[in-house]
Parts: structure tokens; sequence; C-alpha cells
């Protein structure tokens, strides 16, 4: 490997970076590389995003429950999901800036008091769907914060050494809330009806406003808030962030088609299992299916990348052997083959989030992105939020059925792919192995 010159070697994968491929000040993370990782911070970001995961996906398993006891409209139903995804495309860019000057303390504070409200309102007027939309919303407020917190404060708080393997642990952040949710829901839904994941969620949101007291007080983690604004950005500066904006972008599209049909495919599975026939446990433990497989995909892809497999290499694998599912599920059941396709999906899914979410880091070179990358991601991730779960609605008004919805989502994971090719050859020829 060529050392000196145009690049170095980079100590934490074993790559050689070109210098071309570390972004100027107004892009590079504010947060100083420690040598020793600070766990508790990072257990900390960790925990606030699984809880913000668990509190989008909370509603898939309650759907079908809530959907018999008030007759919502499906079109309306799909928003309760997508409800999410409406502040993030407001707020993230603003907030990614807002923490990276100003930390994330008082952000997280306020995150846990509108969850709180949230939480509350579906609570009191479940017979209302305009109600439970309106909590969604406020809910969707305080999720936005988090998701940009949570990834940026474990990154802050890990060495550089850690960075890799932390990164493929923030990717968790999804299914690991998926899985509490599901996992909690039987239990729950036996003692107090679909309810019951709403009030675990008062009460997971008590115990984190606690641990962050705590931690306020004593001190000892990395909050964020040190970046500055001092540094004029030289010419050479500038066409480099278009360059590497460029590529934030790319990554933000690719995000977006991902995550359209992804939470298409989660918000209604199982809804559509249980009209295929299962009875709820079952459907349950369908939905649960993709979702564990993806927690050892993700920490094989952390691995693949920590020993330097390019980023946008494993991104196209994964974008591929999804785009192949989809051909797959149109002859899929209730069957061996039914669960083999749901097996297959979820090594994609798990390989494709932790490449996004490693891509900002990558194409901000070393050192921790900021929370300005984690901001751009975030919009093309919320984009696709919103609009996945009332497309696949409409298909099914449209339709009467679940036929059209393995077309649509190929087609989109599909044109991820087609992007992800472009974003494979830009991270190529910016980080050349």
């Amino acid at each position: 490997m060529p050392t000196g010159g145009r690049g170095s070697d980079d100590p934490a994968t074993g790559m050689y970076v070109s210098r071309s491929h570390v972004l100027p000040a107004r892009f590079r993370s504010g947060y100083a590389m420690t040598e020793r990782s600070n766990w508790t911070g990072i257990a900390f970001g960790l925990t606030i995003a699984c809880y913000a995961a668990f509190q989008q996906f909370k509603m898939p398993p309650a759907l079908p429950l809530m959907l018999e006891a008030y007759s919502y409209d499906s079109r309306l139903a799909g928003g309760f999901m997508s409800a999410y995804a409406v502040a993030g495309l407001l707020l993230s860019l603003l907030l990614g800036r807002t923490i990276a000057r100003r930390g994330a303390g008082m952000p997280v504070a306020a995150a846990l008091a509108l969850m709180t409200a949230g939480v509350a309102l579906t609570l009191v007027l479940p017979q209302s769907g305009a109600s439970v939309l309106a909590g969604r919303l406020i809910e969707g407020v305080a999720f936005t914060v988090l998701a940009i917190a949570g990834p940026v404060l474990a990154n802050a708080n890990a060495s550089e050494k850690a960075l890799p393997l932390v990164v493929a642990a923030t990717a968790a952040w999804i299914p690991v809330g998926q899985l509490v949710a599901v996992g909690a829901a039987g239990p729950a839904f036996h003692l107090t009806g679909w309810s019951g994941l709403w009030w675990l969620g008062l009460l997971l949101t008590g115990a984190l406003a606690l641990w962050l007291l705590a931690l306020r007080l004593r001190g000892g983690i990395d909050l964020g808030g040190q970046q500055g604004e001092t540094d004029k950005p030289t010419r050479s500066d500038q066409r480099l962030e278009r360059t590497q904006g460029l590529s934030l972008a790319l990554a933000a599209a690719v995000f977006m088609l991902w995550s359209g049909q992804y939470f298409a495919y989660m918000t209604w599975l199982p809804q559509a299992l249980v009209d295929f026939g299962l009875d709820m446990d079952s459907a349950l433990l369908g939905y649960a299916v993709p979702i564990a497989i993806m927690l050892p995909s993700i920490l094989a892809t952390g691995r693949l990348l920590q020993r330097g497999i390019p980023i946008g290499r494993l991104l196209v694998i994964g974008l591929g052997l999804q785009a192949a599912t989809w051909g797959l599920v149109p002859f899929a059941g209730a069957d061996a083959f039914g669960a083999l396709t749901l097996g297959l999906y979820g090594i994609g899914a798990g390989i494709v989030p932790t490449c996004l979410f490693a891509a900002p880091s990558r194409i901000a070179g070393r050192g921790q992105a900021n929370a300005r990358a984690f901001g751009i991601l975030m919009t093309g991730r919320n984009t696709g939020v919103l609009a996945g779960p009332i497309l696949l609605a409409e298909a099914f008004e449209l339709t009467g059925g679940w036929t059209l919805a393995a077309p649509i989502l190929g087609t989109i994971t599909a044109a991820a792919l087609a992007l992800s090719l472009l974003l494979s050859l830009r991270l190529s020829r910016t980080a050349p192995a």
C-alpha cells in the first residue's frame, strides 16, 4: 500500500485513504478522536436510538388489533407509520446543525417530553383516527431528534479503533427496536390489548429520562456541542465540499428508496400474514423472522467493513439480494419457501443499512461523521418512510389484496440498486484501497 504523498493508511480499517477523501471543515466532525472508547456514552447513544425505533415500530404489531377495534381507513392507518417521516423531512437538517453546535443533552430531554405527549394522546383518544395520527406526528418529532442524536453520540464516544464496530451496532438500532416491540407484543396484548405497547413506551421514557439526568449531573460522556464555525472554507475546500456533498446526497437517495420498500413491507407484513390465514401469534412470529436475521447480518457486515471491504461493494450485494428476493415473493406462501424468502430478505436488510450508516464516516474521511452528515442521510431515509407505507396502502385499496406489493417494492429496490452502483463508483474514486 502506498503511504505518504496523496494519502496515508487508515489505522482503523487498514485501508489507504487519499487526502481528497477528507472533508472541509464545514463537514468534518467537531468531535476529537479519543484513544479509549467511553462505553457509557456509546451505550446511551445506542439505547436512545433503539428506544426511538421501538416507539416507531410498536404500531405494526398492534395495527391488526386496532383496525379490528376502530375500523380505521387503510390509507389513514398507513399514515400512522409515515407520520414519523413528516417531522424528519422538516427538521433533520436543522436538528443536525443544532446538535453539532450545542450538543445533544437538551434536544434529547425535549424529545423524551414530546414522546410522552404523543403516546398519551393515543391512549386517551384511540377511537379517533385523527387523534392517533396527531399523536404519531408528535412522536415523530421526538423520533427525529433521537434518530440523529443516538448515532452521533455513539460515534462521538467511540475511539478510532472501535468506530467500525460502533457503526455496525448503530445500524442495528432499527431491528433491535422492532424485536423489542414484537417480543413484548404477545404478553402485552394478552394483558391489556393493543395499548400494552404504549404503556411500555411510557415506562421506557421515564427510565431514559432518569438516565439522562444522571449523566448530566455526573458528566463523563461527550454530549457534543464542540463543533465550531470559525474555519473559512477555501476554494479547494468548496470544490471538495461539493464533490463529497454529492456522495452524501447519493447515499441519502439510496436510503430513501431502500427505506420506502422496507417500511412499507414492515408496516403491513403482520396484516398481510393475517390476511393470508395466519393467527395473530403466528403472524407475529413470521414478522420477527427477517428482523431476527438482520442482527447477525448487521454484525457480520460490520466485521467485513472493519477488515476493509469497500462499503459500495457490500451495498450492491445487499440490494441485489433484496431485489432478487422480491422476484421470489409472488411464488411464496405460508410454507417453508415463504420462510426462506423472509430469511433472504433479512440478510439483505442487515447489509444495506449497515453500509448506509457507515457511509457518512467513510465519505467524511477518518474520524466520526458529524451531525450534519447524519442529518442529510436521515432526510433521505425519512422521505422513504413517508412514502412507502402509504403507497402500499393505496395499492391494497386499488386491488383489494397484496398482488401488487412485490412488483412495486421490487421495482423500488431495483432503483436503489442502480443508484448504489453509482455511489460505489464514486466511493472507489475518493477512497481507493
